[in-house]
């Protein structure tokens, strides 16, 4: 019965959101060691891959809640706004080793994510889901 998809869906979404927030924490808490580098593509690729996902499965969804519109419109910015596998690859040829450079990546990964107040309003829904 319908109720019992959206309900799914619902679990399904806050599975994601709570990912997405825990990758943008673990972010947030890197002391931005060479190793870290490892630890920032693995976590921003999870992330946009989480966003790609998300994005295509409710597009295709009718009558959808205010939160789902707003997660569409998010993911779809973000996606369409930042790329960072450039930057990234550069940084793992070139300069893995200086910390100052991983940790400029980092906070500019992590203020991409704060754009629009993406994280504040995927807590913001999660906690209403």
């Amino acid at each position: 019965d319908i109720r019992n998809c959206l309900i799914d869906f619902n679990e399904y979404l806050k599975g994601i959101l709570q990912q997405i927030l825990d990758s943008y924490k673990t972010l947030t808490e890197l002391n931005d060691k060479p190793d870290d580098l490892h630890i920032i593509k693995q976590e921003i690729s999870k992330i946009i891959g989480l966003f790609l996902v998300t994005k295509n499965k409710l597009e295709g969804k009718k009558n959808q809640s205010d939160s789902f519109v707003t997660i569409y419109k998010l993911f779809s910015y973000y996606i369409e706004t930042y790329d960072f596998s450039r930057e990234v690859d550069v940084l793992a040829q070139v300069y893995y080793k200086d910390s100052d450079r991983l940790k400029n990546l980092r906070l500019v990964i992590i203020d991409s994510l704060n754009d629009n107040q993406l994280i504040e309003k995927l807590q913001t829904i999660l906690n209403k889901l």
